[in-house]
């Protein structure tokens, strides 16, 4: 399907021609039957002479619901130009064609109508030059007529050959559907209608609405009951569990990969940032709010939205004045742009902009960490591989993290040397670092991680006094490798509680108990000890074959069966496994 807008000035036959392509009415209201001017939007569809579905969203054209012709023009990819023959361009036709160059639209066919009641060559021609001096350029024209028909096939074909022109839709993008109707239906409860620009909605998807979770009940698109609706298509979607008065004009459906923002930074087009008023009013899709601008430079601007809208970086938008009638096209550069607090930010703001559009490598460089979802919510993708999880890091900003993170182990081992190796959460907090996995993917060599800990190159070397300590104590234990060193002999050797704990922790010594301390490996030579023994043995079986204490022989049972090297049963026996 492809969807197309009408533009042009008030009665010169958009609705007319409308009707006569589709044989539908677009006019849904008595009122504007009555009075013979479209008011609201209108909706219609057919079918071209190559196969092609064509749905018209018609467009009011009198200067006073110009916010209703900008809602139907915002979203679609292409217009139709109504100039009537026998008056001409007019005052709407120059300030719809304003508005859809600023919206960046730049596929068009032009339409003059009326030709039974003057000759169409004077309005073609000044209508054709009008369009030409913007982003349309040379557009393809048709005369007709809407009351007798003629030139309708002429129109069909035109129309034919303007879909094929259009670029084919993304459906795999992300899903935003700007609401143009919501009513009710009983039974079904609320229904909004729009144009699906890109992207795919399918029944029983979740949407966001303003940020909040909806779920799509049932879909409709040209009022035939679909599944699955893909781009280009005007859609109407039930949703679930939404009451009518939540929903209006101006929102917009959208999937998860959008940016809520009510702050965004700008390039105009079209206008001067000084010329424009301070309090103008931002259109994109059907949405029209107002907003504070703040000028950066020449052609770029921050905008304040009185409520946050959906955005990604590149949209395209329009700002108006409604007091002059005056129009600025804008590009959004940044949805999430940062503070301007200190003197002269914005002049270096408008420097930073001037580069162009913020591509993923622009972004990274600013953020230095960034998740990956975050990026395609401000409407960027990026090539670059994850360093950890989602995360996507500016090579330059990683490097320096890398550099820091080895100073802090190197700090942390010089200024506690009985504590080796630096905990992961503290070098998490030290780097300012938002997840911890970010951590363990900057540790290389030299750098090694373990139970928790960074350590440095030079492993987990313990300090020389407690080294010697260590020395003299193993000299104990390989005589009586489970003689676990009494308290006293501890303190004797300069053993303290925090001594221990670092050898306990670098693998000199292994803890079995509070206070019970042998060497690594004690535990694999006491199971092949007590493998020779009868099954299942007693404590004080266990305590003779390994020459020692009940004070460890309890103690490094418990810790066997810990380990399920051993299996205590009811009685008090154990059985090796």
């Amino acid at each position: 399907m492809h969807v197309i807008a009408t533009a042009g000035h008030v009665d010169h036959g958009k609705s007319t021609l409308v009707r006569a392509l589709t044989g539908m009415e677009p006019d849904r209201w008595a009122e504007e039957r009555r009075r013979g001017m479209t008011i609201g939007l209108g909706y219609a569809w057919t079918t071209s002479p190559s196969g092609e579905r064509i749905a018209f969203v018609d467009v009011p054209g009198h200067e006073r619901f110009v916010t209703t012709m900008l809602a139907g023009v915002g979203p679609v990819p292409a217009v139709m130009i109504v100039v009537a023959a026998d008056e001409g361009w007019m005052p709407q036709s120059a300030e719809h064609l304003a508005a859809i160059d600023a919206l960046g639209v730049r596929h068009g066919l032009l339409v003059v109508t009326r030709a039974d009641l003057a000759e169409a060559g004077a309005a073609r021609d000044q209508a054709a030059a009008e369009i030409a001096r913007t982003g349309l350029g040379q557009v393809e024209a048709v005369t007709v007529s809407g009351t007798t028909g003629a030139g309708l096939p002429a129109l069909r074909d035109a129309l034919d050959r303007l879909v094929a022109r259009l670029p084919p839709p993304d459906v795999t993008a992300p899903v935003r559907v700007w609401v143009d109707r919501a009513f009710t239906i009983k039974g079904s409860g609320t229904v909004v209608t729009g144009t699906l620009p890109a992207g795919t909605i399918q029944v029983g998807a979740e949407l966001r609405l303003g940020g909040r979770p909806v779920r799509v009940r049932a879909l409709q698109t040209l009022k035939e009951t679909a599944e699955t609706v893909a781009a280009v298509a005007r859609v109407a979607i039930n949703l679930r569990g939404v009451d009518r008065d939540e929903v209006a004009r101006g929102m917009a459906l959208t999937s998860d990969e959008w940016t809520l923002t009510d702050l965004v930074d700008v390039r105009l087009h079209g206008a001067a940032a000084r010329t424009l008023p301070r309090e103008p009013v931002l259109h994109i899709g059907s949405a029209a709010v107002p907003v504070r601008l703040r000028p950066l430079g020449d052609d770029t601007a921050r905008l304040v939205l009185t409520r946050p809208l959906p955005l990604h970086i590149g949209d395209r938008a329009l700002l108006r004045d409604p007091g002059a009638r005056r129009v600025a096209g804008v590009t959004v550069l940044d949805v999430r742009p940062p503070e301007l607090r200190r003197r002269g930010a914005a002049a270096a703001r408008a420097r930073e902009l001037a580069s162009g559009t913020p591509d993923a490598a622009a972004l990274l460089r600013r953020y230095g960490l960034i998740r990956e979802h975050d990026l395609r919510a401000m409407g960027v993708s990026s090539d670059a591989e994850p360093i950890a999880a989602d995360w996507l890091a500016d090579p330059p900003h990683w490097a320096a993290l890398r550099h820091r993170l080895a100073e802090e182990v190197r700090r942390h081992a010089a200024a506690d040397p009985l504590n080796p190796g630096l905990p992961v959460e503290a070098a998490r907090s030290a780097l300012e670092l938002p997840d911890r996995r970010l951590v363990d993917a900057l540790v290389e060599p030299p750098l090694r991680l373990g139970s928790g800990r960074i350590h440095g190159p030079g492993g987990t070397a313990l300090p020389p006094p407690v080294a010697d300590a260590v020395r003299r104590l193993r000299a104990d234990l390989e005589k009586e490798p489970f003689r676990a060193p009494e308290a006293g002999r501890l303190a004797e050797l300069g053993l303290t509680e925090r001594a221990l704990g670092a050898a306990m922790r670098s693998g000199a010594l292994l803890k079995i108990a509070d206070g019970i301390v042998l060497l690594p490996g004690a535990d694999a030579e006491a199971a092949r000890v007590l493998a020779g023994l009868p099954q299942p043995f007693t404590v004080s079986e266990a305590r003779r074959a390994l020459g020692t204490s009940r004070r460890v022989a309890v103690p490094l049972l418990e810790y066997l069966d810990r380990g399920r090297v051993t299996v205590r049963a009811e009685d008090g026996r154990r059985t090796l496994t």
